[in-house]
């Protein structure tokens, strides 16, 4: 699950050189994107069938579409740019370059490209913005406080809203226009459960605690789907470990069945303390891991270990470097900016390619977003509507360690 504040790489020369020219239309309307000759990557995916895919082939657009994209530019604060203002960078040009391929196909949008700064006035500021109201699509604020002063600020603008990188749960917003493009939390630990439940079939599951309340976000979502799913069949032993002190579980444990562990724990000092006691008792017991989705960030935990471990982790990130896709992307992406795509780069891709496609079609089908899902080259989408909450993309994946990476389990 991606962090929208972790910390980048400095700036190349290139990305300097775009930070500057950026600089010089933030704030106002870019001119309307007209088509170019770049080599255009092959149509999206439907996730599932009957799904109707994003219509990529279709008559010229006779109508532009106004598209509003609110980014931490940061431009007043620093002659630096900050780590912020390079994610937006970043995740501008993969949006550019998407609405660019389908320029292309023969849609027309008028991309207007706002600095919303990275603290929540930033995001108030330009709910009151005029031309930032009357677009037809709105892409940010980035993070949740900026993002909250905006839908507060924008209560009577029947426009869709995209979160595009934060995976805060849409009630924090209260916003029926919003639409949520990672999946919170709550979504990676249903998913834990039902494949924890369908896959393996356990008379029980330990879920290990370290006592900090954070955990309940996985902890409450997880215990209820498995109630839910398992029918009162399958219990949950909840143990919080001190110290990685596990000897009071080894009476429970199966020598012969998988004995299946819930780590929603994030905290360094209590998972550095915990894995190394579980990796010994797995010299004398079957014993599979399923951990939080920020562990994919945990560089500190070793993949020997995690292997050994047989852990799981959910991502609703991933992208296969093997895919023609992907590589043509890759390809088509230096050859205009001159540098590899970030995580970010990509992510906007997919975003702007799936956003702007249902846009120039029809606006009217972002109140049907559960008829679209979407295979993308580094995010799937699969969106459910919720009660007065906007939408929310549920589609996240499973990864395993194996010959010390991880590896999507099919």
């Amino acid at each position: 699950m991606i962090s929208v504040r972790s910390r980048r790489q400095p700036l190349s020369g290139n990305k300097w050189f775009v930070f500057l020219c950026m600089g010089l239309v933030l704030g106002a309307c870019s001119p309307k994107i007209q088509p170019t000759a770049k080599p255009q990557l092959p149509p999206p995916v439907s996730v599932q069938k009957p799904v109707v895919p994003v219509p990529v082939t279709v008559v010229p657009a006779v109508q532009t579409r106004n598209i509003s994209l609110l980014l931490p530019f940061d431009l007043a604060q620093s002659d630096t740019p900050s780590d912020d203002a390079i994610l937006a960078i970043d995740y501008y040009q993969g949006f550019k370059f998407a609405l660019d391929s389908l320029t292309a196909k023969g849609y027309n949008y008028k991309l207007q490209v706002f600095d919303s700064n990275s603290n929540a006035a930033g995001g108030h500021s330009l709910a009151q913005n005029p031309k930032v109201r009357a677009s037809d699509l709105i892409v940010g604020p980035v993070f949740p406080e900026s993002l909250k002063q905006f839908t507060v600020a924008t209560a009577t603008v029947n426009k869709p809203i995209i979160s595009p990188l934060s995976p805060a749960p849409p009630s924090d917003y209260k916003d029926a226009n919003l639409v949520t493009i990672m999946p919170p939390l709550a979504y990676h630990a249903v998913y834990t459960a039902k494949f924890i439940l369908q896959r393996m079939k356990p008379v029980k599951i330990f879920l290990l605690k370290s006592g900090y309340s954070e955990e309940n976000k996985f902890i409450l979502p997880f215990d209820h789907a498995v109630d839910t799913i398992g029918k009162g069949r399958v219990t949950i032993i909840p143990i919080t470990v001190v110290h990685g002190n596990l000897d009071a579980l080894i009476p429970q444990l199966s020598k012969t069945g998988e004995n299946i562990f819930v780590i929603p724990a994030t905290d360094e000092p209590f998972l550095l303390a915990t894995m190394p006691s579980l990796d010994k008792l797995a010299q004398s017991y079957p014993i599979t891991v399923f951990g939080h989705p920020n562990w994919l960030k945990a560089t500190y935990l070793q993949p020997e270990l995690l292997q050994r471990l047989k852990t799981h982790i959910t991502t609703a990130d991933r992208i296969n470097y093997k895919s023609p896709r992907v590589n043509d992307f890759i390809r088509n992406y230096k050859k205009i900016y001159h540098i590899e795509p970030t995580e970010y780069a990509i992510k906007g891709f997919d975003e702007g390619y799936y956003l702007g496609g249902l846009l120039s079609v029809d606006p009217a089908k972002f109140k049907q977003l559960d008829q679209y899902n979407y295979s993308g080259l580094l995010n799937d989408f699969n969106f459910k509507k919720t009660e007065g909450n906007g939408w929310v993309n549920t589609q996240v994946r499973m990864l395993l360690y194996q010959n010390f990476d991880l590896k999507p389990v099919e």
